[in-house]
Order: C-alpha cells, then structure tokens, then sequence
C-alpha cells in the first residue's frame, strides 16, 4: 500500500480521541514514517468512507492499533486517525502469530 500523503488532518475532536488511551501525537504520527507497519482494509467500519487499521510500534517498542482513513483536500491525501492505543498482550501475540504464519507460506 502506497503510503505517501501530505499531512494529518485532525481536530481537537479526534485528537482528544487518539489521546484518551496514551498514545501521543507524536507516537501516532511516527507510525506512519516507520519501517514495519501493517495496514489491514477496515471491511466492517468502512460503511461511509473507506477505513484501515494500522498496526506497528512505537520507538519504544511498545506496539500500537490505529483506525484510519485518507481524505483528500485540494487534490492532496490527508491521513485522519480516528483511534489509538496501545495493544493488549493477547492482541499481540495473535498478531505475531499470524506474522509469522504469513512468512513462513
């Protein structure tokens, strides 16, 4: 998936929101200029606009889940996250497992 866009579109909605569970702007936007992460299409949330989720880790190490969608203005993509936290232990390890499923084949 192609991820090149021109910047983040948010508000003091969505980045209160994205900040409720303790992920900061700054991890969430990292995220995006990370090496390994996963986008996964977003099928049941994708009923107005198209939707995906992200998984991948904060500098830290610690892994994160977002929910997010392009929007484009003036002919620009604006990347909007609509959710953040940080993962359960039970949530990583299915996704590392699948990982690791995904390699291997």
């Amino acid at each position: 998936m192609d991820m090149r866009f021109a910047g983040f579109d948010r508000d003091d909605g969505n980045i209160e929101k994205c900040q409720k569970h303790g992920v900061s702007i700054e991890e969430i936007e990292a995220l995006f200029s990370s090496v390994e992460f996963t986008v996964f299409e977003d099928d049941f949330h994708s009923v107005d606009e198209h939707r995906l989720r992200m998984i991948g880790r904060n500098p830290g190490g610690r892994f994160i889940f977002l929910g997010f969608t392009i929007r484009m203005f003036e002919g620009e993509d604006f990347v909007r996250v609509f959710t953040a936290r940080y993962m359960r232990k039970k949530e990583i390890d299915n996704y590392a497992q699948k990982e690791t499923s995904r390699t291997e084949n």
